[in-house]
């Protein structure tokens, strides 16, 4: 009754000038060790109060922060030293209430038991204004099933606050931070997200990889007036949109994005501001820069460098629109502004993008401005969909482009670049001072963003960068130096036979590298020689693997991954290997993947296979058409296949959704003899392709065997098949499912040799 009454006075105080007086002298600290202390403490918080938690490792602690505090006394909850509380097992943490602060938590080793990790609100109708989220670390603190859906932080309320804090390793599905709009209470927000570092995000595989979303589809045509400022986005991989707006008024100014693939995408809402963001792709796969969509956007005083996005991944995308667009689709372009943005050695900017008879209405009453555009290749980086004669285009200054496609608006100068004290690369020569960034533009660093005092993740070779421990042959002593080795060490075995009894864990990433091909054999007595579990990768080197051991029943393999869902990507890789006799009984595969699992990077270089009876690469496991598949990149080159009645490799990615780049397959300088021809290999071919969204099949021998086949499902897959030579292999398939255009795959230089059955 006492706090109470208090309060109440407090809070008349305050529009009396005075409160800081009175509030100073009732301020108090509360340090608590128990969370039995934390609820005692929390239930009598005025104006002006800490709650300190004691350093150590506080367990499945669901925190609920609640209360009133005022504009000069706001109510905190703090570490007794900042980094040295930890918040793990099944935890998170709700605010609710007025000028609330929260700063120095970490939290690891667990995950949320709900939807959120932190959350401004305690339930729809109380959620927390005014108040701030600062220096707070979440480092991998994730679900252990991939793909169920949860957040890091979720902000409602208006006028809060989250700065200056480490987000690093989301990893399952679920949007890293998202700003809410679905009720009154969270719209017309002025939120402010400043300073933060949001760390790697490794690719999902799927949609719902975003990093950072504001809004919905939903409540799109609302204002949410958040401003997104001077934050680092390193290597943010998830999906194709790094940053999703889906409402208006937000403004994107001075964030970087380092080597981060995918774009800061205008999704729904219209008019947004996006100045003075830096993008650094240093040549990276798919990392892209902008891409607007919907009404009355701006885009002006961005840098983008080294860009190799391409299609809705582009270092600039202006798309097309649905005419009389739902609400949840594809709004056209309308009375939008981009302007003196400056695109450095960047691959693809693409107009009117997304054309198709759905996505028919062309931008309109736009202007493109005082733009630079300079490649050392002089290439024209230009890519027209539709009629762009909507956007009106002025002053703009290409770097000595050659027929350059776009004949008004443009001039196509010689000129040097030379880069500034700032860090950006700025032309040379009066006639381009008027296009392109301005000269005053800094990009914040890393290190001004975040907390300093954790560690901010570098990126580091996986493989061979620890101790090499040396095996001497016999039973079991592969699986007794993988116990003993730490990440990154080379188990280096000695010429002989190598008998493995067990299966062996993979958890850390390894290499087992031997004396040459026929010199270090390895034979295994279970169903699999390796199982990959989370945080494993495994890299084989000069080693024979034979199969003849394994036990007489279907369905074995020689690597499996974990068979529940994996959180953490893996890779595989294998050099100089020769896997032979895999044919104790039917359906032996060489690598057996399960739902939920995902390789970054699968390689296969200069091995051979033979007698195998099921496929090397089974990748077919995400069959529920939802855009998910197992593997990013495959890449096999100077192999050799021989008797392999499987495919080479079931790749499999369904659906027709459009938020990923991959996957990605290359299949270079190999031969393929008598291989898909199994009885069992429902497929009839030799290497099977679906939803594949980039494929290079070159300079290979492919005889006595069925065809290759590709399907085409979604966007604009790039498929090459060339100068492979088919001996008595019939032609390559390619089909396209979802698209009534012409087949877009590249077939030239092949030839056919012989019969086909």
């Amino acid at each position: 009754m006492f706090h109470n009454g208090l309060k109440v006075i407090v809070n008349r105080l305050v529009s009396l000038g005075i409160v800081f007086f009175v509030c100073s002298a009732q301020a108090d600290d509360f340090l608590v060790k128990t969370q039995s202390e934390y609820l005692d403490a929390s239930s009598k918080l005025n104006p002006g109060d800490r709650i300190i938690l004691a350093n150590g490792v506080w367990r499945d602690f669901e925190i609920l922060f609640q209360g009133v505090g005022t504009e000069q006394e706001a109510i905190t909850l703090t570490a007794q030293e900042k980094g040295k509380v930890i918040i793990s097992g099944q935890s998170n943490l709700r605010l609710a209430g007025e000028h609330l602060f929260v700063t120095g938590l970490v939290f690891k080793d667990g995950y949320t038991p709900t939807s959120s990790v932190i959350s401004f609100r305690k339930s729809k109708s109380e959620v927390a204004n005014h108040s701030r989220v600062s220096e707070i670390v979440i480092d991998n603190f994730n679900n252990p099933e991939r793909f169920d859906t949860d957040f890091w932080v979720m902000m409602y309320g208006k006028h809060n606050r989250f700065d200056h804090n480490h987000l690093e390793g989301k990893r399952n599905k679920g949007v890293t931070m998202a700003v809410r709009l679905d009720t009154e209470e969270s719209r017309a927000n002025f939120h402010k997200i400043d300073h933060n570092y949001f760390g790697p995000r490794p690719i999902l595989g799927s949609n719902g990889g975003e990093t950072l979303r504001i809004g919905t589809s939903h409540f799109s045509l609302s204002d949410s007036n958040t401003l997104v400022e001077n934050n680092y986005f390193d290597r943010c991989d998830g999906e194709l949109e790094i940053i999703s707006s889906k409402s208006g008024n937000n403004i994107f100014r001075g964030n970087v994005f380092f080597e981060s693939r995918g774009t800061l995408t205008m999704r729904h809402g219209n008019d947004t501001l996006v100045e003075n963001n830096v993008f650094f792709g240093n040549g990276v796969e798919h990392t892209g820069g902008i891409r607007l969509i919907n009404k009355r956007q701006t885009v002006r005083n961005n840098y983008m460098e080294g860009l190799a996005g391409y299609r809705f991944g582009g270092a600039l995308v202006i798309m097309n629109g649905v005419p009389n667009s739902p609400i949840n689709r594809y709004h056209q372009v309308e009375d939008s502004v981009v302007e003196n943005n400056s695109l450095i050695e960047s691959d693809h900017i693409q107009l009117a993008a997304g054309s198709d008879q759905e996505r028919s209405a062309i931008p309109i009453r736009s202007r493109f401005e005082n733009n630079l555009i300079s490649n050392k290749s002089n290439k024209d980086t230009f890519t027209i969909y539709d009629d762009i004669s909507g956007i009106g285009f002025a002053n703009n200054v290409v770097n000595d482009v050659e027929s350059f496609q776009i004949e008004e608006g443009f001039v196509s100068n010689s000129f040097a670049l030379e880069r500034a004290l700032n860090g950006l690369l700025y032309a040379q020569g009066s006639s381009q001072l008027n296009a392109g960034i301005s000269s005053d533009l800094k990009p914040i660093s890393k290190d001004d963003t975040g907390v300093d005092w954790y560690v901010k993740p570098n990126r580091t070779a996986i493989f061979g960068t620890g101790k090499t421990i040396v095996v001497e042959p016999g039973q079991d002593n592969i699986s007794k130096a993988i116990r003993d080795a730490a990440s990154g060490d080379v188990i280096k075995l000695l010429p002989g036979e190598y008998i493995e009894p067990r299966l062996i864990t993979i958890d850390k990433a390894l290499t087992i590298d031997g004396s040459g091909k026929v010199n270090s054999k390895i034979q295994f007595e279970r169903f699999a020689l390796f199982e990959m579990h989370n945080g494993g990768s495994l890299e084989l080197k000069n080693l024979q693997i034979s199969g003849a051991s394994a036990p007489d029943s279907s369905g074995n393999t020689v690597i499996r991954t974990l068979q529940r869902s994996m959180l953490n990507n893996y890779q595989i890789r294998l050099e100089s290997v020769a896997v032979i006799d895999l044919d104790i009984n039917h359906s032996f595969n060489f690598l057996n993947v399960s739902k939920g699992s995902f390789a970054d990077q699968i390689e296969i270089i200069d091995s051979s296979f033979e007698n195998v009876t099921g496929a090397i690469l089974s990748l077919d496991k995400e069959g529920d058409d939802y855009g998910i598949y197992n593997a990013e990149y495959v890449t096999i080159k100077d192999s050799t296949f021989n008797s392999v009645q499987g495919d080479i490799v079931d790749f499999y990615r369904g659906g027709t959704d459009e938020s990923t780049f991959g996957p990605h397959f290359s299949l270079s300088n190999s031969s393929l003899k008598n291989v898909g021809k199994g009885k069992r290999n429902k497929s009839k071919s030799s290497v099977l392709l679906h939803g594949v969204q980039v494929t290079s099949i070159e300079n290979n021998s492919i005889q006595d065997s069925p065809a290759i086949k590709v399907f085409h499902t979604v966007g604009e897959p790039v498929t090459e098949i060339s100068n492979n030579e088919f001996s008595n292999t019939p032609q390559v398939y390619v089909e396209e499912l979802n698209s009534e255009k012409e087949n877009t795959a590249i077939l030239s230089g092949n030839r056919f040799i012989g019969e086909v059955e």
